[in-house]
């Protein structure tokens, strides 16, 4: 049976709670969210896309069927709120999925969104020679891109060798193609301005992967009714250190939980 996108259940069903879809990154697994669910779920039905291994599909047929899954989970309960998160590729699949169909979620929040990939040549010429490489040696060139994603005095052992196994886990040819699409994700070809609804952009400081605070604040100069949420210790995949709670963020931007708020940033320490 060929492998689909679908939706994970990584806690128990809550139905009378808002949903969270959680978009996940470059991995597509789902699995890096793991640190934070069981803070999240007290919150949130948790839903997490899981990406297949092998899976070539562009931008527009990722929106569609992400939109698909989305609405058989808000047929269930329609009156319940959903609030989608992206984090890196997925931010980018958010932005997507929420400047095309707006009505689907009432609330955006993008962690460190990798729309500023095509602004980085190097990463670009990175996947032009992992192409040539047997899956042998692209695994271990994994290895030089642990320093690049996370800060590492922040996450603990276990965290680390997650991310390590979520990368390699992925095929040379998988990234190779999540690459190309990221080169070719342009933000202003968006819609942005359909995006209503409130938007909550986190950015890491010590991001040595892109650069997210000058993306974060692009995007809500974009979005009519963002804020930025600065990180100013964190790394590219900041929800895995310890010291990262997207619960307590999301609790402590109540205005961002209650909807509605003016585009103005500030500093989680």
């Amino acid at each position: 049976m060929k492998n689909i996108l679908k939706f994970l259940t990584p806690c128990p069903l809550k139905p009378l709670l808002p949903l969270l879809v959680y978009l996940p990154g470059m991995d597509g697994s789902g699995e890096l969210i793991k640190l934070q669910l069981p803070e999240l779920s007290v919150l949130y039905d948790i839903r997490c896309l899981s990406i297949p291994l092998d899976d070539f599909t562009d931008w527009n047929e990722l929106v569609e069927i992400l939109a698909k899954l989305i609405c058989n989970e808000r047929k269930l309960l329609p009156s319940r709120p959903m609030i989608l998160c992206g984090e890196s590729f997925g931010g980018c699949l958010a932005l997507k999925l929420a400047a095309h169909y707006p009505d689907l979620c009432d609330r955006l929040i993008l962690i460190n969104p990798a729309s500023s990939f095509r602004r980085r040549p190097f990463l670009g010429w990175g996947a032009s020679v992992s192409h040539w490489l047997p899956n042998s040696l692209y695994h271990l060139s994994t290895f030089a891109l642990i320093p690049l994603l996370i800060e590492s005095r922040r996450v603990n052992s276990d965290s680390r060798q997650s991310l390590l196994k979520a990368m390699q886990s992925v095929r040379s040819s998988s990234a190779i193609w999540r690459l190309s699409l990221l080169s070719r994700f342009v933000l202003e070809h968006l819609p942005l301005h359909q995006i209503k609804n409130p938007v909550l952009v986190l950015a890491s400081g010590a991001d040595r992967l892109l650069p997210s605070i000058e993306e974060a604040n692009k995007l809500i100069n974009y979005l009519p009714n963002a804020k930025m949420v600065i990180l100013p210790s964190s790394g590219h995949a900041c929800l895995l250190e310890t010291e990262i709670s997207l619960k307590n963020i999301l609790v402590n931007e109540k205005s961002f939980m209650n909807l509605g708020f003016s585009s103005i940033s500030s500093v989680i320490e």
